[in-house]
């Protein structure tokens, strides 16, 4: 009887050990990457303003950067500086449309953005720069023939941009549909872990039926898997860590990673603290407990 008694214990503590690791995991996923804010969080400290800035300078048509010359880059980094604020406004709703749809808030992923701002702001830099140190191919012409010129570069921009299911690659809406499915799925598997975990403490202190057995099996539970987890937190920052000073990559990326990383894992450092607090707690319990305690 007592053997089967200290088998059924070592299960049930392996499986809450094993339930506890997988949780950490599972709570830091649903905290971070299946988690708005915390994208959101993550997008505004971001150097938007130099990203944008390289991804708009690649999509400059060779014939305008032939005919401004070195007044592109400065348009660029003008209009950028101007739209930094509206940039990072306008992720927050792209993020927060492509969570509402995940997560099934909403039926259909469609958002409306408007690029007048785009238009003006690009369409004054523009004017600017052009009327002050105009090009050969204009020098001599009035202002108003060289804004009607100008028009051929600006009026090409779109004056929306629309995120929906038809803008989308087929590919691209499968990756959705999958992500879609995982959330709901995590969702679902989050509440049962907990009730499982639950479960497992109850069954270990039924079958103890003493406050000591109860509070030192649980506690070296709790402790061990926590002190593990904050283990395994540390050794991937400074494995991770090491990794991205090889890696070559922008100057504006070089310090947001390494931030992403300690974020990413911050929830995964606090539960594993936690666990380890309530193992010694428990632990404390089981040696200061009088030995003469009822069963439960």
């Amino acid at each position: 009887m007592k053997f089967l008694k200290a088998f059924g214990l070592a299960i049930l503590g392996l499986l809450l050990f094993l339930s506890l690791s997988f949780f950490g995991l599972v709570l830091t996923i649903n905290q971070t990457f299946l988690n708005p804010e915390f994208v959101v969080s993550q997008v505004d400290r971001l150097d938007i303003a130099s990203l944008a800035g390289d991804m708009l300078s690649q999509q400059v048509p060779p014939e305008v950067e032939q005919f401004m010359g070195e007044m592109v880059s400065e348009v660029v980094d003008d209009t950028i500086a101007d739209l930094e604020p509206w940039m990072k406004q306008q992720a927050r709703e792209v993020t927060y449309s492509i969570y509402d749809y995940l997560e099934g808030r909403s039926q259909h992923l469609s958002l409306v953005i408007s690029l007048e701002p785009v238009k003006e702001s690009l369409r004054d830099n523009l004017r600017e720069a052009v009327l002050e140190s105009p090009p050969p191919e204009l020098a001599g012409f009035s202002p108003d023939l060289i804004e009607s010129y100008l028009d051929t570069f600006y009026q090409q921009i779109p004056s929306t941009f629309e995120l929906n299911e038809a803008s989308l690659s087929p590919q691209v809406m499968a990756q959705l549909e999958q992500a879609k499915q995982f959330i709901g799925y995590s969702n679902i598997g989050y509440q049962a872990l907990i009730g499982f975990i639950l479960l497992l403490i109850l069954l270990i202190i039924v079958i103890n039926r003493q406050v000591r057995g109860s509070t030192r099996g649980l506690g070296t539970t709790f402790l061990s898997c926590g002190a593990l987890s904050y283990i395994g937190v540390l050794v991937t920052k400074n494995i991770a860590g090491t990794q991205l000073t090889q890696l070559d990559m922008p100057v504006y990326l070089q310090a947001w990673i390494p931030q992403l990383l300690a974020d990413t894992l911050a929830p995964l450092e606090i539960y594993s603290i936690g666990l380890v607090a309530v193992g010694v707690v428990l632990l404390v319990v089981s040696f200061v407990y009088k030995r003469g305690e009822p069963s439960l």
